[in-house]
């Protein structure tokens, strides 16, 4: 584990990081009259964007859980249907449980496993360069290699990337685990302790929250002892984590994140990753709704 005054640091300096200004009120620049007008057409149109909104986060809601309904097939067809029994299955349970997935639902994607109606899926890992040289990684279930491997290559040349061979990128990342829990949770020191006791490798706490990091291998284990103690986390995920980062202006960044939506808008594909570094500024404006 880093040392604690390292994750308490790390804390700290999160948290001193400015908050984005609020734009201000709508404000009447000629009669009243005039200004009802606006006001009744900012209504309406704010409205339209907010159901506009809520259809894109419930398409993208439903797209999230299919896609953890098939890590969880066939993590159960690879196994035992018995997440006690199965590691890789416990972990999509947890997943999909953090993403607030509905018990039937996962159910059911556990039957189907064992019903002979589940489509045979193997894990497929992709690695290549998108713009400005950054490295990323694509992890998907397929059950056509050529399917799948054609339209992930289309995404990387259509924003001027490279897709290579496996192992190209990801000796720049280490592979771990990831468990995500609200600064509801606990003090920074409570979850430090938890995380110890769990086996975990690392904390880092802030005003927004608290990340343990722990080994891949354990990341179910880990998982369900600090569930025992904290309650369910927000969430549990395997990730690939930059050890080396690559620094890009907004304009790169802007096409970086195209490819990765266009990447993460393939059924087949699971889980992207990539090395790039932005400022938060540039962030912020890039992703505002």
């Amino acid at each position: 584990m880093h040392n604690r005054n390292v994750s308490l640091l790390a804390r700290d300096r999160a948290a001193q990081s400015l908050d984005l200004q609020t734009r201000e009120p709508y404000k009447t620049i000629d009669s009243a009259h005039y200004a009802v007008a606006r006001a009744s057409m900012a209504g309406h149109s704010q409205f339209k964007n907010i159901m506009h909104r809520k259809g894109k986060q419930d398409a993208a809601r439903s797209k999230l859980f299919a896609k953890l309904a098939r890590e969880i097939t066939t993590a159960a067809k690879s196994g035992t249907p018995d997440p006690a029994m199965n590691a890789r299955l416990r972990l999509a349970v947890q997943a999909a449980r953090a993403e607030n997935m509905p018990k039937d639902n996962i159910e059911r994607a556990i039957k189907k496993a064992s019903g002979g109606e589940a489509e045979a899926f193997e894990t497929v890992r992709y690695e290549g360069y998108g713009p400005g040289g950054v490295a990323i990684i694509v992890e998907a279930l397929s059950d056509n290699r050529n399917r799948t491997g054609g339209a992930v290559r289309a995404v990387f040349t259509k924003y001027g990337g490279n897709l290579g061979a496996t192992g190209a990128v990801s000796h720049m990342f280490a592979h771990v685990g990831e468990i995500n829990y609200p600064a509801s949770a606990g003090s920074a020191d409570a979850v430090l302790e938890a995380a110890i006791e769990a086996g975990a490798d690392d904390v880092l706490s802030d005003a927004n929250g608290h990340l343990i990091t722990c080994a891949f291998e354990s990341l179910g284990s880990v998982a369900g002892a600090l569930e025992d103690k904290l309650g369910e986390p927000a969430s549990v995920k395997a990730v690939w984590k930059p050890s080396l980062t690559t620094s890009v202006d907004e304009e790169k960044a802007a096409t970086i994140l195209k490819l990765i939506a266009g990447l993460e808008d393939d059924d087949d594909v699971q889980n992207v990753f990539s090395n790039f570094e932005v400022s938060d500024a540039v962030l912020a404006r890039l992703t505002a709704a």
